[in-house]
């Protein structure tokens, strides 16, 4: 996946890592890195840097202008399992 496909505020799934299989919000895209967050163990005032390859965008996107640590939880949460993984373009 590109970096350029990836934008803030969508959901994306971890695909590789000792995170792979867990939600998160793209905070911000930065030199070809999204920078994620979830609230829980990656908090916003302190996002992972990941490479775009390792993620997979799902058809989510929620607003995290000003967003907190614990909005996000409580957002991500009902995402899950459910989650519509969006098309490859």
């Amino acid at each position: 996946m590109n970096a350029d496909i990836l934008r803030v505020g969508m959901v994306v799934k971890s695909m590789a890592g000792h995170d792979s299989g867990s939600y998160y919000a793209v905070l911000k895209t930065e030199q070809g890195f999204a920078y994620i967050a979830d609230g829980k163990n990656r908090k916003v005032s302190a996002p992972k840097k990941k490479n775009p390859l390792h993620l997979q965008k799902t058809n989510t996107v929620i607003d995290v202008k000003d967003i907190s640590d614990k909005k996000l939880r409580i957002l991500l949460k009902g995402i899950g399992p459910s989650a519509d993984i969006a098309e490859e373009e």
